[in-house]
């Protein structure tokens, strides 16, 4: 349940009220009748109106901040996995996988004659 006073964004006009999607408003009231469809009393001060909105028609701006980056992540991802043509990650994307980071499968402790090995190896490549 939101606060009130709290800013919030019209997302939707589900029950066509002539809101202004896009804008904020603040939460004045809270509709307790519970044969109500109404969840909130919301001011547009660009209006200066008062509207009786259910829940789903607003949003708090943090939760379309997230939204919206996480958007673009999916773009830029998807830019990434076409310009490497790294078909892998295109299909994970595409099916809503989550991306794991590559992580090194042999994490094994190594002796110090093999390390030395290793690196005699390099210096003389």
């Amino acid at each position: 349940m939101l606060r009130l006073g709290q800013k919030v964004y019209i997302v939707s006009d589900m029950l066509e009220q002539n809101l202004p999607i896009g804008e904020y408003a603040y939460i004045i009231a809270y509709e307790r009748n519970a044969d109500n469809i109404f969840d909130y009393v919301i001011r547009v001060p660009k209006l200066n109106k008062h509207f009786f909105v259910p829940a789903g028609d607003i949003e708090v701006e943090e939760v379309l901040v997230r939204q919206e980056a996480e958007r673009v992540e999916k773009e830029a991802l998807l830019d990434f996995a076409l310009a490497t043509r790294n078909e892998d990650l295109f299909r994970r994307i595409m099916n809503g996988e989550p991306i794991e980071e590559q992580q090194e499968k042999s994490k094994e402790v190594q002796s110090q004659a093999d390390f030395i090995k290793q690196v005699n190896l390099r210096a003389w490549i």
